[in-house]
């Protein structure tokens, strides 16, 4: 082999040495940045977790038969029918 020749294939091999370096390190750039946004995305997920579930009690409070009760009272005006006012209807 000619000593030109071995100088080409060192600068060929110290190129492709160089590119391989530049690509891990991008690469683990890249994964540190999708790592960082993966942690935001789950802590948005959590706290979202956290709100459907407070909306959940807030909805089963305001769905109770008392409340539904003092709500139609109150804004329908609707009262309980006296016993004597109450028909059962037989089939």
């Amino acid at each position: 082999m000619r000593p030109g020749a071995r100088h080409g294939w060192l600068a060929l091999l110290a190129a492709a040495v160089l590119a391989s370096a530049l690509g891990v390190v991008y690469s683990k750039h890249q994964s540190r940045k999708l790592f960082i946004e993966l942690q935001a995305l789950q802590q948005e997920r959590d706290a979202l977790n956290t709100e459907w579930g407070q909306l959940q009690l807030e909805e089963s409070t305001w769905a109770t038969h008392p409340r539904i009760e003092q709500q139609a009272r109150a804004k329908a005006g609707m009262v309980s029918p006296a016993p004597r006012d109450v028909v059962i209807v037989k089939p």
